[in-house]
């Protein structure tokens, strides 16, 4: 009988292909979103790989103190060891040759026009030499390479990008200072550039510039000789350096080294790719449980006959369930397919953005599209088989009724109890979460709150659809008369179907009001903390996280009408408390003024006391934490200084968010006990208009000492709040597209709805014809019904997503983001948006409705 059942399955899903149709749309939908962020994630992991293989020498040396990446960003450039350490290395056992080389990424370059030729995308400006190592990823493709301090080569890429040509001058601006040279030649990536801008100069110009040090590098490229291997080699070079003088990568522990760091980015991303996807599979559940629930409803009789004739429920619920995987099978093969499709068009999206990846490392593990297809076929089977299992329990009887099954019209007493016992204890879990004083309980209460509401509400939903939508109807319908109440009537039909089409709907709707109340909150918690707290009047720092360089601070302070000019920079040390507890952190060196620049509530003494000679702040947590009090001392071990006591002059309260908990010290406290070379620079800076001077006069004059150097960003309190504003927004425009994927399989979900709603309801729409119904008012009562369902799925969802929002906003006031905001404007604007979805869903039903011919549709059975 299984020959039967999948000839059967397979005419049936040929028979019904148009209203198959949908459902594997949305199968494909959620599978290629799969499949091309799999592809995506893996292509952008071959491309550094291939990268960080051609790129690394076989053994590298580079000083002990060198971080990862080479780079110590707080001091703006990078550590570096002497040049006499080439020649031991050179001298070594197995070494074929040895190159000093010079790397920094605290570097900025503009162009004549004073534009900054970095990457947009976060990708770095490289400065370093030209050498040998150099030749295995770059190519000279115009002029020559530099060959003193008034030359300069650059990356083809950031030349056509910017519009640069041979003979064109840059301004390369670093801590040590700023110096100027025409481009000599450019030379262009012989693998995928991921994005960075790079600059090269001699070998003397760069230690001159970049390091301040003639003759000294930032590491020694080592190559093997013949028949030496890496880990030979890096032994041999240790015995000749000293194994604990330097830090020794092979290629592959230098190439390992960087893919953890790209790697850990990477999986963030996939996963989060990978969660949108998630809910567009949930959102398409609804879509294939719908298509099928109205299907094995249309087919009664016909399942019917089947079991007159000695088919058993067995072979019915295998029938169905083989027609889904069918359906399944078809829809994630051909995901797959665009999921790579996907993938070369994100690909070209970053291209345009400045990272630039070649489709000549698409990658296509074989493990993605057994994911793709195995994800999507068990999606599909899943939301089919409560249909399946319906359709099994049709008895030979049905053959004698009309198609439809009263289960079908309204929800069970059951459910509803379900419904209303699952919403009510996540409401109770969302209530515990706001009321939470720690945020680790608090978030475990929200996530159980915001899953036990949303299958409560799923659950719940024709129960609500009932009364729901009848008030909607009485604002929305009753004025078109009897159309909309035809409408109204076909939306209350069947709850349990009309429930479902708007809970996909919901659940999209759901998250992107949870996030605008979220991302509303944040803005408007930012906004009064910096009213409250900030009396600077202008901010500067850089969006990249670079330092400020000596030359800015000084242009800076040299501007007119300022009062004063305050530098923040963060010195790292051990701080030991009274109790003997220790903790390595970040304290806050800064000048004086900063006690008049930020307005921070005291438990304890006057925030300028711990400017003193020999003092310090502390958070009222940590103070608390630990017992101490005003008077007491702490050992501070400054890292690469002095260990000190220092007292403690002042508590700062932990209310805000603003430096929450930070412990401060004065810069000279700082300067004194870290020896100059590894004092870090300050990451910004904050300055206050001169009284009785024009505030706009001061802002312009900031500006104007600031000009020639774009990297940093000049803004006073209405432009800093802007940013943020602007910031969060970003943010959530990109959370809004990657939702966009589940409220268009929604949309689908309508769509398909009632497309099968108008099948089912031929002979009726023929006889409503035949009795005086135009074609224009039956296609505006289809309109109508979708109007309604979209805005029942709408109210749901907007209500669900604030309720959600407000606990996590209470939850985040832990953090000290204390203001609750409802973006009113963006949950209007997404309501009414939703009744312009059910018009749009309902255009081609509504067509093919009145397209109908009275007679055929009245002798329909």
């Amino acid at each position: 009988m299984s020959g039967t059942v999948l000839k059967t399955s397979r005419r049936n899903l040929v028979a019904h292909k148009g209203r198959m149709a949908l459902s594997a749309v949305a199968v494909l939908l959620s599978v290629a979103f799969v499949c091309g962020t799999l592809v995506f994630t893996d292509t952008m992991n071959t491309t550094f790989d291939k990268l960080f293989a051609v790129t690394g020498s076989d053994v590298t040396v580079s000083p002990k103190a060198a971080e990862d990446g080479d780079e110590n960003p707080d001091r703006g450039r990078p550590e570096t060891l002497d040049g006499s350490v080439v020649a031991k290395v050179r001298a070594a056992a197995g070494v074929k040759s040895a190159e000093g080389a010079v790397v920094s990424m605290s570097v900025t370059v503009v162009d004549g026009e004073n534009r900054n030729l970095g990457s947009t995308t976060g990708a770095p400006t490289i400065a370093g030499n030209w050498n040998d190592n150099e030749l295995k990823s770059m190519k000279i493709t115009s002029g020559h390479a530099p060959r003193g301090p008034t030359e300069v080569m650059i990356d083809s890429d950031t030349a056509r990008k910017h519009g640069l040509r041979l003979g064109d001058e840059v301004r390369t601006i670093a801590v040590t200072g700023d110096a100027r040279a025409r481009i000599s030649g450019i030379a262009a990536f012989t693998v995928t550039n991921p994005g960075a801008a790079v600059v090269y100069f001699d070998t003397d110009t760069a230690q001159r510039r970049l390091l301040a040090e003639p003759g000294a590098f930032t590491h020694v490229n080592v190559v093997a000789a013949d028949g030496v291997s890496d880990e030979q080699l890096k032994r041999d070079v240790a015995a000749a350096v000293g194994a604990d003088a330097y830090k020794l990568q092979t290629a592959r522990e230098a190439a390992d080294a960087n893919r953890k760091d790209v790697g850990s980015f990477l999986d963030v991303l996939k996963y989060v790719m990978l969660g949108f996807a998630g809910i567009a599979f949930l959102v398409g559940i609804f879509l294939i449980f719908n298509t099928f629930s109205m299907l094995v409803a249309q087919r009664t009789r016909e399942i019917g006959l089947m079991r007159a004739i000695g088919a058993d429920s067995g072979q019915v619920l295998t029938s169905v369930v083989v027609e889904a995987l069918l359906l399944g099978v078809v829809g994630s093969v051909l995901g797959v397919g665009a999921g790579v499709g996907l993938a070369v068009g994100l690909m070209q999206l970053m291209g345009r953005m400045g990272m630039h990846l070649s489709t000549d490392d698409l990658t296509v593990a074989w493990t993605t599209p057994v994911v793709g297809v195995v994800l999507g076929v068990v999606v599909t089977v899943v939301a089919a088989y409560v249909p399946a299992r319906r359709a099994g329990r049709v008895s030979p009887m049905a053959a004698l009724r009309e198609a439809g099954t009263p289960g079908d019209r309204k929800a069970g007493a059951v459910r509803a109890a379900l419904g209303l016992v699952l919403t009510g204890a996540g409401a109770a879990a969302l209530l515990l979460a706001a009321a939470a004083d720690r945020a680790g309980a608090g978030s475990l209460w929200l996530g159980l709150g915001v899953v036990l509401t949303l299958v409560g509400f799923i659950v719940i939903g024709p129960l609500l659809a009932a009364g729901v939508v009848r008030v909607l109807s009485g604002a929305v319908l009753r004025p078109f008369g009897s159309v909309g109440r035809l409408a109204e009537r076909n939306a209350l039909r069947n709850p349990r179907r009309t429930g479902a089409t708007a809970a996909a709907l919901m659940i999209g709707l759901a998250l992107v009001a949870c996030l605008s109340v979220v991302g509303s909150s944040m803005v408007a918690s930012a906004t009064d903390e910096l009213d409250k707290s900030v009396g600077a009047d202008y901010i500067v720092d850089s969006t990249s996280g670079q330092p400020v360089v000596p030359q800015a601070e000084q242009a800076l302070r040299a501007a007119p009408g300022l009062d004063h000019v305050t530098a923040y920079r963060v010195v790292e040390a051990k701080v030991t408390a009274p109790d003997g507890s220790t903790v390595t952190e970040g304290l806050g060196a800064t000048d004086p003024t900063y006690a008049r620049d930020i307005r921070r509530k005291m438990t304890a003494g006057e925030h300028a006391a711990a400017y003193g000679e020999g003092a310090i702040s502390v958070g009222s947590q940590y103070a608390t934490a630990h017992g101490i009090a005003l008077g007491d001392a702490l050992t501070v071990a400054f890292t690469g200084g002095n260990t000190v006591r220092l007292t403690v002059a002042a508590i700062t309260g932990d209310e805000g968010n603003l430096d929450r908990g930070m412990k401060y010290v004065s810069t000279a406290t700082a300067e004194a006990n870290v020896p100059a070379d590894r004092m870090p620079r300050p990451f910004m800076l904050l300055a206050a208009a001169a009284d009785g001077h024009s505030a706009a006069a001061a802002y312009r004059g900031v500006k104007d000492a600031l000009a020639d150097y774009p990297q940093y960003q000049v803004r006073d309190q209405a432009d800093y709040k802007q940013a943020l504003k602007d910031q969060v927004g970003q943010l959530l425009n990109m959370v809004y597209g990657l939702l966009a994927l589940a409220i268009v399989v929604a949309v689908l979900g309508v769509v398909n709805t009632l497309a099968l709603s108008v099948v089912e309801r031929t002979r009726e729409i023929g006889l409503m014809r035949a009795i005086g119904l135009s074609r224009r008012q039956l296609r505006r009562m289809i309109r109508l019904e979708s109007v309604v369902i979209a805005l029942f799925g709408a109210l749901l969802g907007l209500g669900l997503g604030m309720g959600w929002g407000a606990s996590a906003q209470q939850l985040l006031a832990l953090q000290g983001l204390k203001v609750l905001e409802i973006p009113w404007p963006t949950i209007l604007g997404v309501f009414a948006a939703s009744a312009f979805v059910g018009l749009f869903a309902a255009l081609v039903p509504a067509f093919r409705a009145g397209r109908m011919n009275v007679l055929n549709a009245i002798a329909s059975e």
